[in-house]
């Protein structure tokens, strides 16, 4: 979903980081508003100050989206689910969840959440706007508040909708979870009412540009295919992790593993090993010890002119949890780490000792296979 994001500070533990795409969200949202809304509904004030207002309504909307996204993210620590953290992205932001929800009412409650918040924050917003007006607050200042709480009350309005994965259509989710005991069952329900509600944005898009709303066209259109996309992609992690669940890593894991010597210089690993086994990251052993792996991250952040001389020891990353995992262990913790780190293989390594690999690719293919022979 993302691309390069930029970290910006934690929260009560909650990581919160922009995607390059928010940007463009904060761009269009202050031209938007100091050349189209601000004009025309609040009267009287100079360019420059419409553009100041314009850059305070896109802060706000970025703080009450990170209000909106935290609420989510201390529920679901309350019940136990851990978080990723908090990215904002050109369609608004999300609460990452590494796994998900443990039963409907924590789905439920989690979901509901954010538009309560959104409620809360606009209303006091709102009162703050009253309250400033009673006693003379400059009319710039006042017009951004009651944009601010107004676009809260709209903001928890559109996630209400019941379209996966929206708010309102988690708890749709939970309801219907709730109702057969049958997550999946609730969650391909959900996921295909969220994926028509893409289309008709989609659609209704298309029709908002020929009819001559060009600049809304697109965004509905955008919109719509972010909506269906997300709501099919949901629903496919979700079959993945119930294939996965309860398979250990001994069962993907491979024991013919290629290694690399420690001695060897970085340009015979890029000719040897790279270039010919065409794999992103190998085991590094030191006299028959496993001291940790090499990536060709690792590697490119090395000067090519300096391969020769320096050694595969001075690449080598040691053994941590971000790329080594039991083969006891769930092959649905794998999948966690490796999409928290973007590590697309693993050592499996029992008491110190190495005793294989495994890779997303070996795990997809037996999810593949399990669903062809058991279907959904």
């Amino acid at each position: 979903m993302f691309g390069k994001r930029i970290s910006l500070f934690s929260l009560f533990g909650f990581k919160v980081s922009i995607d390059m795409s928010w940007f463009v969200l904060a761009i269009f949202i202050s031209w938007s508003l100091a050349e189209g809304l601000f004009p025309r509904y609040f009267a009287g004030f100079s360019k420059a100050t419409y553009w100041w207002m314009g850059i305070a309504g896109a802060f706000g909307l970025f703080v009450s989206i990170v209000f909106h996204e935290f609420c989510h993210s201390i529920v679901a620590r309350l019940y136990g689910l851990p978080m990723k953290g908090i990215t904002l992205f050109i369609f608004g932001g999300v609460a990452e969840m590494e796994h998900e929800p443990t039963s409907p009412k924590a789905e439920l409650l989690m979901a509901i959440a954010g538009p309560i918040s959104s409620v809360l924050l606009g209303a006091v917003i709102y009162l703050a706007y009253v309250v400033g007006a009673h006693e003379g607050l400059p009319g710039p200042i006042s017009s951004v508040l009651r944009y601010l709480a107004w676009l809260n009350f709209i903001l928890a309005g559109f996630n209400l909708l019941p379209a996966f994965p929206l708010d309102g259509g988690r708890v749709l989710r939970s309801i219907l979870w709730w109702s057969k005991k049958n997550q999946r069952w609730a969650t391909r329900i959900a996921s295909r009412l969220g994926s028509g509600f893409g289309l008709f944005l989609i659609i209704f898009g298309i029709f908002s540009f020929l009819g001559g709303n060009f600049l809304g066209g697109v965004w509905y259109f955008l919109i719509g295919t972010f909506i269906r996309n997300a709501s099919q992609m949901s629903y496919r992690q979700l079959l993945v992790r119930k294939t996965l669940e309860g398979e250990q890593v001994r069962n993907f894991m491979r024991s013919d593993l290629i290694s690399v010597p420690s001695f060897i210089s970085v340009e015979e690993l890029i000719d040897d090993y790279f270039y010919k086994y065409h794999f992103q990251m190998f085991p590094v052993l030191d006299n028959g010890l496993l001291i940790g792996c090499v990536t060709t991250q690792q590697v490119k952040e090395t000067p090519k002119e300096l391969w020769a001389q320096r050694t595969v020891r001075e690449l080598v990353k040691p053994c941590s949890e971000e790329n080594t995992i039991s083969s006891q262990a769930d092959a649905m913790q794998a999948l966690t780490i490796m999409n928290r780190t973007g590590n697309s293989r693993l050592l499996v390594v029992d008491g110190g000792q190495l005793v294989g690999i495994i890779t997303l690719k070996d795990m997809l293919k037996f999810f593949a296979i399990k669903i062809d022979l058991e279907g959904e």
